[in-house]
């Protein structure tokens, strides 16, 4: 049973449309989820965020909707509609929503020793 039938290969979907806002929430959407990485639509409500991690791996993040506070071992960027960054596999980072906004996140893992 496919979870949503937007997802299907082949077909065009709206990435925006993808994800809603929630209040107070975040909001995953799994795109694509293979061994070898992973694309996730995500959104933030004002006020919310991604608190401190680590990540194994390099961290695509390509804004989609409003601005994105992505601080990358204590340095802040402000990413925009359309704006990118990658955030270093083992940097502590921190994803916060000063206003609402969306993201894809793509994560490639091969490459990588584990």
């Amino acid at each position: 049973m496919k979870r949503n039938p937007e997802l299907d290969k082949g077909k065009v979907h709206s990435t925006v449309e993808m994800v809603n806002y929630v209040q107070n929430a975040v909001v995953n959407t799994t795109i694509l989820n293979k061994t070898t990485g992973s694309i996730t639509a995500t959104s933030l409500d004002i006020g919310r965020e991604l608190k401190d991690e680590t990540s194994a791996f390099d961290i695509y993040i390509q804004i989609i909707d409003g601005v994105a506070t992505v601080t990358i071992d204590g340095k802040i960027n402000m990413l925009k509609f359309g704006e990118s960054i990658i955030i270093p596999a083992h940097a502590k980072h921190r994803i916060t929503a000063k206003e609402q906004f969306k993201m894809i996140t793509t994560i490639i893992k091969s490459g990588y020793e584990l």
